[in-house]
């Protein structure tokens, strides 16, 4: 289980779950590969990661729904999809050196498609490739269940490079599918690793929870006031991809 949890794991929850709630995610990825960096069992950290993504992701989900931002049609359906996927990838069995190698390579990939150029031209005119986004969300939800995160942060970039609709609609969109399928994800965990090991990690992880929650707020309300938007995405990216490196050559 974790042990007590150092004050600096908590303080970069807080800073992580700023970073990503300023652009429209949960952290999950970020969470957990800080969390088997600190040497958490590999098999429980996804489920303390999910815990810490629904955390920074429902009050965001529930003020974008207030504020009609959801496009609920297409969000429901990418998210109906995904979720199920998500509940199977959950329940996989898996060894520590191919969940470290999976969680290094989604983390250098989110980097990536973080640092991708958005295009804001031409936003009421998607591109062809935007209606084929169903379809792409379930095998997304199958990879964030596998390794613990919502995976919202490999749709949206997909989303913004389709122009699928504007940045508003697919960070609201992004904030319902990471919510729904960290809850299918962590479903999923819950019956492969069972309630006893929730409860324990959990329990154990309740400052990095509540970390979680100040930084999720912080970054949904301040952040993108205090810094640029896109220097937030490269602090983000730059964090995310570190970690990723790091995780891919901890064998």
């Amino acid at each position: 289980m974790i042990g007590a949890v150092p004050a600096l794991l908590a303080l970069a929850f807080l800073i992580t779950a700023l970073l990503y709630a300023s652009v429209g995610f949960g952290g999950g990825s970020t969470y957990a590969a800080l969390l088997a960096i600190s040497g958490l069992d590999y098999r429980l950290l996804p489920m303390v990661a999910l815990a810490c993504n629904i955390v920074v992701v429902a009050g965001a989900t529930l003020r974008f729904a207030r504020a009609g931002l959801i496009p609920w049609r297409g969000a429901i359906l990418m998210t109906a999809l995904a979720a199920p996927a998500a509940l199977i990838g959950g329940l996989i069995p898996i060894d520590q050196a191919s969940f470290m190698l999976l969680l290094g390579a989604s983390l250098v990939l989110t980097a990536v498609t973080m640092l991708t150029p958005i295009s804001e031209g031409n936003i009421d005119v998607p591109s062809p490739l935007a209606r084929y986004m169903p379809i792409i969300a379930a095998p997304l939800g199958f990879l964030a269940g596998v390794v613990g995160i919502g995976g919202g942060i490999f749709l949206a970039p997909l989303l913004h490079l389709t122009r699928w609709k504007d940045a508003r609609a697919i960070a609201a969109t992004a904030s319902l599918f990471i919510l729904v399928n960290s809850m299918f994800g962590l479903i999923g965990q819950l019956i492969k690793q069972g309630p006893g090991a929730f409860g324990g990690a959990i329990g154990a992880a309740l400052p990095l929870l509540i970390a979680v929650a100040i930084g999720g707020q912080i970054g949904s309300l301040m952040a993108v006031k205090v810094l640029p938007k896109r220097w937030i995405r490269w602090l983000t990216a730059a964090l995310v991809l570190v970690v990723g490196a790091r995780l891919l050559v901890w064998q």
